[in-house]
């Protein structure tokens, strides 16, 4: 057996060498055409010739894992790039701007009115300060110290989750119940909104009762209470962007990033008139708790781009691209002794990539092979790293050809652990 790439370099790290990137983008260059040499680009970058390495002298990942925000969600595409950059020639009328955008997103979402935010986060923030406010300039100056009595959020215990301390960052005050009834016996004259976490419907293992986002939507709408449904990371399926609204949730949150591939740093916060007119006065130009919050001019034309193109997208086409690229990455791991790969299917629409492999033949531990990867070159981020021998990818935030790299990283890595045959 040859040597591997991390036994040539000495160092126990998987490492592509140049001659091996150069070597893989070459394997597909009749079928990419004048792709190759963006792909040649592109895995010169991963290793040292990044802008994150030039300036700050970070090297960046070559992503198999989703749009996690810890390592900067996910990319966006040249047309919202350009979008952006065409946005910063210009000054605007930031009030009319805002009203403008949110106009355009409500009529893609279904909604009577929406506002751009920083994030969803900020979204879910002033979705609250919304529904604790309304216009009352007095209130909205109070926040986040209410002195009136209507502050409470309401939600069930199975859907609380690090992030809702938006709403209490609004200044509510959040009261959960395990059961049905037992939310509708916590409402009373102080129940300012109803949450729900839109993720728990694709989430296996729930406890028994968890609530369906709807289920919460119509305990609210049946005590005349608004209700907000976080749904910030749950593209795909594409129906999401309306799902709630037509299910009858006053406010739904939906992340600028992530599926939508805008900024980052962007968020939705769509629903009802009245509710978004009250956030809007709580946000960013005004001076309210959302001035913090604050969201460029191009980062809104950013957001509107990319709503515009997630909306025209074939979403059936966007899967079979992901599945092509994960079926590729199992076929070339299943093509090694002692390593097995297959297709997952998940809630979302696409599958994941499941990979396992025999120590008797690999004696190396998932938590080993993750860390290696994380610091070889390129870096290669999957998804697992625990003390059984398996892991998992997605191919979720993959450009094309990035699934050439990885399989074949992933592969060296493992085989570098390989008893001599």
């Amino acid at each position: 057996m040859s040597k591997t790439a991390s036994e040539a370099n000495g160092s126990g790290v998987a490492k592509l060498s140049r001659r091996g990137l150069i070597a893989a983008v070459g394997a597909v260059a009749s079928a990419c055409g004048s792709a190759v040499t963006q792909l040649e680009s592109r895995a010169h970058a991963w290793g040292q010739d990044s802008v994150y390495t030039r300036l700050l002298g970070l090297r960046p990942f070559l992503s198999c894992q989703g749009h996690n925000t810890v390592i900067g969600g996910s990319r966006m595409p040249d047309e919202i790039v350009r979008a952006m950059a065409e946005a910063n020639d210009y000054f605007v009328d930031m009030h009319a701007l805002n009203k403008a955008a949110g106009d355009y997103i409500a009529s893609v979402m279904g909604t009577k009115a929406a506002l751009v935010s920083a994030g969803s986060f900020s979204a879910m923030l002033l979705g609250a300060a919304g529904c604790l406010t309304g216009a009352d300039p007095e209130k909205i100056e109070a926040l986040p110290h209410p002195t009136w009595n209507k502050v409470e959020c309401l939600t069930q215990t199975q859907h609380r989750f690090n992030y809702d301390r938006a709403y209490r960052a609004a200044g509510m005050t959040i009261v959960d119940a395990d059961t049905k009834q037992g939310m509708i016996d916590k409402i009373s004259d102080k129940t300012a909104m109803i949450t729900g976490l839109a993720r728990v419907y694709r989430t296996p293992g729930n406890p028994p009762g968890t609530l369906m986002p709807e289920e919460i939507i119509e305990i609210g709408n049946q005590h005349g209470i608004p209700v907000l449904i976080d749904a910030a990371s749950e593209l795909p399926p594409s129906d999401i962007m309306t799902r709630y609204s037509r299910a009858g949730a006053d406010l739904v949150v939906i992340s600028g990033g992530k599926g939508l591939r805008g900024p980052q740093s962007s968020g939705i916060l769509a629903g009802r008139k009245d509710l978004i007119e009250a956030a809007t006065l709580n946000h960013s130009p005004y001076k309210a708790i959302g001035r913090g919050m604050k969201v460029g001019k191009e980062e809104i034309i950013g957001l509107v781009a990319a709503v515009r193109r997630y909306a025209a997208l074939d979403h059936d086409a966007v899967l079979e691209g992901w599945n092509k690229k994960a079926q590729y990455i199992a076929d070339v791991l299943s093509e090694a002794p002692g390593i097995n790969a297959a297709l997952v299917g998940n809630t979302q629409g696409y599958s994941n990539v499941s990979f396992s492999w025999d120590q008797s033949v690999i004696p190396v531990s998932g938590a080993e092979i993750y860390k290696q990867l994380r610091e070889g070159e390129p870096r290669i981020l999957i998804n697992g790293g625990g003390d059984g021998p398996s892991a998992g990818l997605t191919t979720q935030c993959m450009s094309d050809g990035d699934e050439i790299f990885a399989a074949r990283g992933i592969k060296e890595a493992l085989l570098g652990h390989a008893k001599p045959a």
